[in-house]
């Protein structure tokens, strides 16, 4: 049952990527009309996904020999109808897998294709007549797999043996299947090829933007750097001043100590600014990092990312979700593969990251052995002087204190986050955010979450 459950997984990505040609169409048309009303740059039209289901109907030409079979005009019907289905079938897989690169330049499409050119001989030679218009699909589906200096001669050579075979059954008639042949290989090839150029570029184009993006950032952390040699370099001189006077204008060291503790605060205050609206990893980085990770721990990693580009805000709780779900995955799960799938639409976009692991990627924290004799950490306190309130207890379906603090980012910025085992064993954690939403802003900023990961609660409740 191994094909069918391949077949399924097929059908589903065809549909999944139906789904998102027809939002990414309904995006188009939008911006196409706002682009209309105020004059502006028209949007680039995304165009139908690249599948075989175009090629399909080419099929059609194939009716004539299908209708001589069923009226009862070929000989050896059985025959003729057993190579009519072999031939489909073969066309069927090659032009399917020719819009995958790596499926196209395998062995097993290019015996395929060879098998299919075997096969449209046989038939054309055997029976003629409208078996001989098999010669262009075949011309079709080699310029569909075929690219680079060998598509003109295989080509040629494949005009030259339709010619020469109809020749022998049709007389001059193959001055057209020729043509045809050939007019269907360099046309489908120059299409597919020009189609090919531009989603590559269109991917270059995002790359691009990307580490656009991530070299503004580096500046941004180089100013940073600045910003703390700086206020550093101010903070050790007044301290040496205020050790200097201590022993003889206490008055005069305390104004220096009241100094240093003004440009602390000042400079803790431009600092989480900084980091705030400057330094928040995207999610390319973090997914990195994680392939990184679990490499490192002996896990194969199996990343996929689809969909639209994100915002920066969306791409950090993502991210925070990655970091999450991968450090669990490799500190309590015992798992050997893990899938993390990014899959994005123009309004929502989700990630799923799937280990198969004997336990639960999430284990009490009452349960992880430590050194008997450690005391408990002590409360922090507020500027009150009073404890802050404690965590409260994860909800079912969440995990640990990780998890709990992400489902709560995660519902602030309208999304959802859901985590537990899955039926055939390992453990799953999931999170849906709108792709733009006003409440992003909030919800990314970590110093209003007691709790979340990065803070200092957050790392006292990771080490409990």
């Amino acid at each position: 049952m191994s094909w069918m459950s391949g077949v399924t997984c097929r059908v589903r990505e065809w549909q999944a990527q139906r789904a998102r040609w027809k939002a990414d169409m309904e995006r188009f048309k939008t911006e196409q009309r706002a682009a209309r009303k105020s004059g502006g740059r028209m949007p680039e039209n995304p165009g139908p996904p690249p599948t075989g289901f175009a090629l399909l109907p080419w099929l059609l030409m194939g009716m004539g020999a299908f209708s001589n079979i069923f009226q009862g005009k070929t000989p050896n019907p059985w025959i003729g109808g057993v190579g009519l289905l072999a031939f489909n079938s073969l066309y069927i897989f090659v032009t399917f897998r020719a819009f995958v690169k790596e499926k196209r330049e395998s062995r097993s499409t290019r015996v395929a294709l060879a098998v299919m050119g075997l096969l449209t001989c046989g038939l054309a030679i055997g029976y003629g007549g409208s078996w001989l218009y098999f010669f262009p699909l075949l011309g079709l589906a080699t310029g569909a797999v075929l690219r680079g200096p060998w598509l003109g001669q295989i080509g040629l050579g494949v005009t030259a043996l339709a010619a020469v075979v109809s020749f022998f059954r049709a007389g001059w008639d193959a001055v057209n299947v020729a043509y045809g042949t050939f007019l269907s290989t360099m046309v489908t090839a120059a299409i597919l090829s020009l189609s090919e150029a531009v989603r590559e570029l269109r991917a270059a184009r995002e790359e691009l933007a990307r580490r656009a993006v991530e070299k503004e950032r580096l500046r941004f952390s180089r100013d940073l750097h600045d910003l703390l040699g700086h206020t550093l370099s101010v903070i050790v001189v007044k301290s040496e001043a205020a050790r200097r006077l201590a022993h003889r204008d206490l008055d005069a060291a305390l104004v220096q100590v009241t100094d240093i503790e003004s440009v602390g605060r000042q400079a803790l205050t431009e600092i989480r600014e900084a980091v705030t609206g400057y330094r928040e990893g995207s999610l390319a980085t973090e997914l990195d990092r994680a392939r990184s990770a679990l490499t490192a721990a002996g896990v194969e990693p199996l990343v996929r990312q689809s969909g639209t580009p994100l915002v920066p805000q969306t791409e950090a709780l993502l991210g925070w979700v990655v970091r999450e779900a991968v450090t669990n995955v490799v500190r309590h799960s015992g798992a050997t593969r893990c899938d993390i799938t990014v899959d994005g639409t123009p309004e929502r976009v989700s990630l799923t990251v799937t280990d198969n692991g004997p336990g639960t990627s999430i284990p009490d924290p009452a349960s992880i052995p430590g050194p008997a004799s450690a005391p408990a950490p002590a409360p922090a306190f507020t500027a009150a002087g009073s404890a802050p309130p404690t965590a409260p207890a994860p909800a079912p379906g969440t995990g640990g204190t990780g998890l709990k603090g992400l489902t709560e980012r995660l519902a602030t910025a309208g999304g959802s986050l859901s985590a537990g085992p899955t039926a055939g064993g390992g453990f799953r954690v999931r999170a849906e955010l709108p792709v733009d939403s006003g409440d992003l802003a909030e919800a990314t900023d970590l110093r209003r979450t007691p709790g979340f990961p990065g803070t200092r609660a957050g790392r006292v409740a990771r080490l409990t």
